[in-house]
């Protein structure tokens, strides 16, 4: 059963300071009880909304929603894709991004002059992410379209300031491939996370640190504050580009232990703050019931709907409402 807004717990008066810290705008959720606070302080964006399969039309829908949402000028530049490859999979459960997605996103950005386009992350819960990109049948694909992989977890790790400075930790191990990169595009599989509500483009750039500085499976910066966390990773290296493959989606207990959902659709754009407020909307959840999206708006991009020109298709068009846990229904648009 979904929860509803009757099901939600009235917010005690520490919710409430703590929702409104640093803030200047408010919107009253209707019907509902909670109370959410963001400002997007005249930020505004564009995001790409457009029905999807994991068919051979999937990089012609690619190059449509870049139509649609232009990318950074990719002309003889090194293009790092970084899809969620968060673990192996189980019982079918779509956890990661789906190969489909990643080789046709490839062949995209080749197509707009791309020099080089390479594909990698590093897996959160899985210490050697080539037995993930063989499970999935992403190995002879690599090969097909003569793609590069790289695990981001035993590449050379590279010291940044840490831009963002909410964890409360000056420095960030990042993995050298993720700075060579001219362009960072950020390819997450649109799921509900137990902790941080939904993991999307901005949650998926978890994976550009190396685990062999934080280990397995990153517990270090959950202990902190996963959402300062995410906030901060997109203030030192944000992503350029995101594109959300939400053709089949994880609702319930994700990001591992949820269940299929069929959704049919790509989200894209050049900001990813805008881009997951939209995916967060076609998943019926409220962008800014999300902490780090709430948090980012204003600093990162709009969260605001009147601040997202939806391109392609609207999100009343594809919405399709996620199961959450009960204890996230304050969440459910």
């Amino acid at each position: 059963m979904r929860p509803s807004c009757g099901d939600r717990r009235e917010p005690s008066r520490r919710d409430f300071l703590k929702s409104a810290a640093g803030a200047s705008a408010a919107l009253l959720l209707p019907g509902c009880a909670s109370l959410y606070f963001f400002d997007d302080r005249g930020l505004t964006g564009a995001t790409a909304i457009l029905r999807a399969g994991y068919d051979n039309q999937l990089v012609d829908t690619i190059e449509a929603g870049f139509e649609l949402v232009p990318p950074p000028d990719v002309t003889g530049k090194r293009v790092l894709l970084k899809p969620n490859l968060v673990d192996l999979p189980r019982d079918n459960k779509p956890i990661v991004t789906d190969p489909a997605v990643i080789v046709a996103a490839a062949e995209a950005f080749r197509r707009r002059g791309a020099a080089e386009v390479l594909v990698g992350d590093g897996s959160a819960l899985q210490r050697d992410v080539w037995q993930i990109v063989d499970a999935i049948g992403l190995t002879p694909l690599l090969s097909q379209h003569s793609l590069e992989f790289i695990d981001l977890n035993h590449a050379d790790i590279l010291p940044r300031p840490n831009a963002g400075a909410r964890l409360g930790v000056g420095t960030l191990y990042y993995s050298q491939p993720v700075w060579e990169a001219d362009i960072l595009v950020s390819m997450p599989k649109m799921k509900t996370h137990h902790w941080a509500g939904v993991t999307l483009s901005m949650k998926n750039l978890f994976g550009t640190l190396s685990s062999v500085a934080y280990g397995w499976p990153r517990n270090f910066f959950h202990l902190r504050n996963l959402n300062h966390a995410v906030l901060d990773f997109s203030a030192t290296r944000p992503a350029d580009y995101a594109i959300v493959d939400g053709v089949v989606g994880l609702e319930g207990d994700g990001p591992v232990r949820g269940t299929r959902v069929d959704v049919g659709v790509l989200v894209m754009g050049s900001n990813p703050t805008a881009v997951d407020a939209t995916a967060a909307r076609v998943m019926g959840v409220r962008p800014e019931a999300v902490e780090y999206l709430r948090n980012a708006a204003g600093v990162f991009g709009p969260i605001g709907e009147t601040n997202i020109e939806q391109r392609g298709e609207s999100v009343a068009a594809v919405r399709t409402p996620f199961q959450l846990l009960a204890h996230q229904g304050p969440l459910i648009l």
